[in-house]
């Protein structure tokens, strides 16, 4: 069964989130099994992930994968901003 998810996140400027898409891309490429894919696009301040996934679990494990990046990426971005 063919699992397919679509997560639309806001960030406060388009720098903060060019910072994230930038170190996020080069993951990618990479397929954690091969059964899941994703793709990002960057729409000004919005992130938009898709994943597509051979079965929900790979869906799951992949989008968990991509929000715990994003948030770590995120507290590391904020206390940069604020040092």
């Amino acid at each position: 069964m063919k699992a397919k998810a679509e997560v639309r996140l806001k960030f406060p400027s388009e720098k903060h989130l060019k910072t994230l898409y930038d170190a996020l891309l080069p993951e990618i490429d990479k397929s954690v099994g091969g059964r899941a894919r994703m793709t990002l696009e960057n729409d000004e301040t919005y992130l938009l992930l898709k994943a597509e996934a051979d079965d929900t679990v790979a869906l799951r494990s992949t989008l968990n994968a991509f929000l715990r990046w994003i948030n770590s990426m995120n507290k590391v971005v904020e206390v940069l901003e604020n040092s």
